[in-house]
């Protein structure tokens, strides 16, 4: 998966939108992308290394998830009861990394 393909899949959601919130923290050093509904973020990835994303998840599924992947690990500065960090190009496929952004989108649209 490449930068394009995700920024354009997670701007496909019903009332998406994107920004770069986190620049006046990092002055200027890293461009986080981040992506929102109902002003509540749902995704966000490094556009400078595209390594990986952080999304949103449930407690059940962080759970399973980093026991099955080595790709799902804890997120830098996030809750781990509710966020994870999917490393891109690595054991889960993009098809379920894409599952799970939807499914971050969904948790954050219903609160």
């Amino acid at each position: 998966m490449n930068i394009e393909e995700f920024r354009t899949y997670c701007l496909s959601f019903p009332g998406s939108t994107e920004k770069m919130p986190f620049e006046k923290f990092f002055h200027g050093k890293h461009s986080f992308l981040a992506f929102y509904v109902n002003n509540k973020m749902f995704c966000y990835f490094d556009i400078d290394k595209f390594d990986q994303c952080t999304i949103k998840c449930t407690q059940e599924d962080i759970e399973k998830l980093t026991e099955v992947y080595e790709s799902v690990s804890h997120p830098y500065n996030c809750n781990p009861k509710y966020w994870i960090s999917i490393k891109f190009n690595d054991d889960m496929p993009d098809d379920k990394i894409k599952h799970f952004v939807w499914q971050s989108y969904e948790i954050v649209l219903k609160h």
